[in-house]
């Protein structure tokens, strides 16, 4: 069974370094993905969290690489697992 559950809005974290080169995923907590209904939640939650990182130049140079997240559109599908 396979049900579309919607589309929500999420935090990329985003990071690139000579280490690592380019990282991206979806911020989570606790194994789940932080999710919202609108794109201005999702944006205040970021400059909330990780605004800091905007004024961080250490941060943001090598060996960090850090960027502040940015807001993206998420569609999250619900499948039944079969046993």
């Amino acid at each position: 069974m396979l049900a579309e559950c919607g589309t929500y809005w999420a935090a990329l974290w985003r990071s690139r370094n000579e280490l690592d080169g380019v990282t991206e995923h979806l911020i989570h907590r606790d194994c789940v993905p932080v999710l919202f209904r609108t794109r201005r939640q999702t944006r205040e939650f970021i400059q909330k969290e990780y605004g800091y990182i905007r004024t961080r130049k250490d941060l943001r140079q090598e060996p960090f690489g850090w960027r502040v997240p940015r807001a993206v559109k998420v569609c999250v599908t619900i499948a039944e697992k079969e046993e």
